[in-house]
């Protein structure tokens, strides 16, 4: 351990300069602190030029790594640049400064200095193409990735080691695995690294069966798995959602006495948290104790999310106290522990609990902290809490991600909130997530429910790589304007473009007809999706059928898709029926469909409303009445209708019967006013 810098004197006693620079490198090894390197770093600039310039180089590259290590790439850079002319040949230096950039996450540089060596005409060596490679990797651009390649088969690299251990890693990480498996095929020399990065690299691109094929293949060729080899193989089938299988992968790691690693047991903790599995996810607790994994926070975290999505909110809460010290990771845990259950409120307390710390700058409410309550708001139909929390994370100078412009954009479709909408577009666009799925069908739904479908459409025909998800969104914007044959020709183009139509996909047509009076093509559609589609319609789909028969006034028809049904109607089914009876008044249809709601098991306030409407329309107020007393009976309550308005980028809400909320007897008087300025126009035109 290095306990002060060097004295003057040292480079004087010692007998030959060769000395001089082992003792020098072995003292930048030792160093600890900024301090001492730099101290050192006087001691070797003297002595630079009267040294060979490979010793020069040596010292050089120690000098680049000293600083390298604490993050000084600066003055990493500054030592290479300013190194003796006859010192740029070597590349023990080149590596050096390369490893230092990798080390430091500067890729892109990595690889301009690489472009820089090769002008120099300095010949990389085995050590040097890891490095490049791993840049590659991390930068995943396919030209650059093949470029290095041709240099590794130019050189005669390709069956170094090293070298084919990082091409595998690279390879993986460009979801290129062919490649991968032929690189490996052809590896004179493989150890337990090449065979852990070739099942690391399957369970990376979601390939979990050829993930165990190379796992069987490694025993069969005498390596034996290690503990790595097990963690990536069961990574590989939790990626893929096969969670018994990984179960039952784990059961074979410890029978085969394979020692159990946190990062094992943090994954299968996590296969039980996916997995609803809160048994075994009990049991590996007890494990985590006795086998003394329990001060491990990323082991902890594993646990504290398995019992937050396994819906035992309680322990998850007793864990949490438990935990100390507490990271952001596992704030923000618990904080997604209570919005998965919907406990909005409670995950608002623990997020402000977060928000008053002043212990750690690095445990502070993040992004993540704000989406989880912010999409919990607005999952809840607690739209207008959500859209005031946002506000407050754009003041507190938070950027948002992905996921949180979903939220909040869906937040903005429920209130209709088009202003608020256009300007997280905006906030979309200065972030640069246009390109993101994800955000574009969020804006597709928030534009078209917001009444603007041309946004809407043009949006949606900016969307690189459209999934289904985007198709049946515009589908149901069009629908929903009543802009029927808009949507039958979006349905068309989806078809014509290679896309596999679901289940919402047909509601969403179906539904268009029915609101633009498409009886025909609804007609045709349905039969077509038994036919061509070989598609078995649902409630939905019936109900939707019931709907555009009955709103054309094909009542009888309507009925008697009801009763022959494959499958029992449901409320909603018998709700659109007795809805398209009440538009044509018919008393007649309306008595059968209500035999068969009288029957259900379950029931909606609104079909007993119409009912007894349509019984109050034609006279029948004896029926009227009971059908009242029976939606009385069974505990029905109809809900009141809900209005809102945006007036300065605030949404208010209010409802008859409700008490007036702040400020809202300002928007009662101006009503007020213009009632009686209308009846004072009316009165002068007619009089």
């Amino acid at each position: 351990m290095l306990s002060a810098a060097p004295k003057r004197s040292v480079i004087h006693t010692l007998p030959n300069n060769n000395e001089v620079v082992d003792y020098l490198s072995h003292l930048l090894k030792q160093c600890i602190t900024i301090h001492q390197i730099q101290k050192l770093h006087t001691r070797v600039f003297l002595l630079l030029t009267q040294v060979h310039p490979s010793s020069s180089a040596f010292l050089g590259a120690g000098l680049v790594s000293a600083y390298s290590k604490f993050g000084l790439l600066n003055r990493a850079r500054k030592v290479f640049d300013t190194m003796p002319l006859d010192c740029i040949s070597n590349i023990l230096l080149w590596n050096s400064i390369l490893r230092a950039h990798n080390k430091n996450d500067e890729f892109q540089h990595t690889l301009r200095l690489y472009h820089r060596m090769r002008c120099f005409r300095v010949f990389p060596d085995a050590f040097t193409f890891p490095l490049v490679i791993r840049a590659c990797a991390a930068l995943a651009v396919d030209s650059i990735c093949k470029n290095v390649l041709s240099h590794v088969v130019h050189l005669g690299f390709q069956n170094h080691l090293h070298v084919c251990n990082e091409l595998l890693n690279m390879y993986g990480k460009l979801g290129r695995m062919d490649v991968a498996t032929n690189v490996f095929d052809r590896m004179i020399v493989r150890t337990h690294i090449s065979w852990n990065t070739m099942v690391s690299g399957f369970s990376l691109n979601y390939d979990c069966d050829s993930a165990f094929k190379i796992f069987r293949k490694m025993k069969l060729q005498g390596f034996e798995p290690n503990p790595v080899t097990w963690t990536s193989l069961l990574s590989s089938y939790n990626r893929c959602r096969r969670f018994e299988q990984a179960l039952e992968l784990y059961n074979e790691m410890r029978r085969d006495g394979v020692d159990c690693t946190a990062e094992a047991l943090a994954l299968i903790i996590s296969v039980c948290a996916n997995s609803n599995a809160l048994c075994t996810g009990e049991v590996m607790h007890g494990y985590t104790i006795t086998a003394g994994f329990e001060d491990y926070s990323f082991v902890k975290n594993s646990l504290l999310c398995m019992y937050g999505k396994n819906g035992a909110v309680r322990d998850a809460e007793y864990l949490f106290s438990d935990m100390k010290p507490k990271n952001i990771v596992t704030w923000n845990i618990l904080i997604s522990c209570y919005a998965e259950s919907g406990l909005c409120d409670e995950a608002f307390a623990i997020f402000l609990q977060l928000k008053k710390l002043n212990i750690d700058p690095a445990v502070r409410p993040n992004v993540i902290s704000w989406s989880a309550v912010i999409g919990c708001f607005a999952s809840n139909g607690r739209c207008e809490e959500s859209l005031h929390l946002f506000r407050q994370m754009q003041h507190s100078g938070i950027l948002s991600n992905s996921v949180l412009f979903c939220s909040i954009l869906s937040a903005c479709a429920e209130l209709s909130a088009l202003i608020l909408g256009r300007e997280i577009h905006g906030h979309v666009i200065r972030g640069s997530l246009e390109s993101n799925i994800l955000v574009g069908n969020g804006l597709v739904n928030m534009y078209t429910k917001c009444g603007s479908v041309r946004y809407g459409n043009l949006v949606f025909e900016k969307i690189i790589g459209k999934d289904t998800y985007s198709w049946n969104t515009m589908i149901v914007g069009y629908g929903m304007h009543g802009l029927g044959e808009k949507a039958l020709q979006t349905f068309k183009r989806m078809i014509e473009s290679g896309y596999e139509p679901d289940g919402v996909t047909f509601v969403a047509c179906l539904s268009s007809c029915s609101h633009a009076g498409l009886v025909s093509e609804g007609r045709k559609l349905f039969d077509q999706m038994k036919g061509e589609f070989k598609f078995e319609p649902q409630l939905e789909h019936y109900s939707c059928m019931v709907d555009l028969l009955g709103r054309a006034g094909f009542l009888k028809e309507a009925y008697n898709m009801v009763k022959t049904m494959p499958m029992e109607p449901n409320v909603c089914v018998l709700g659109a029926l007795l809805n398209s009876c009440s538009m044509y008044k018919n008393t007649d249809v309306a008595q059968e469909t209500a035999s068969l709601m009288y029957s259900h098991s379950s029931a909606m306030t609104g079909s007993y409303m119409l009912l007894s409407n349509i019984y109050a329309a034609s006279g029948k107020w004896e029926d009227s009445a009971k059908v009242r007393i029976s939606a009385r009976t069974k505990g029905l309550k109809k809900i009141a209708g809900l209005s809102w308005i945006e007036v300065k980028k605030k949404v208010s809400m209010f409802s008859s019967g409700e008490a007036v909320e702040t400020g809202m007897h300002e928007l009662y008087s101006i009503l007020q006013n213009l009632s009686l300025q209308m009846e004072e126009d009316a009165s002068e035109y007619y009089f």
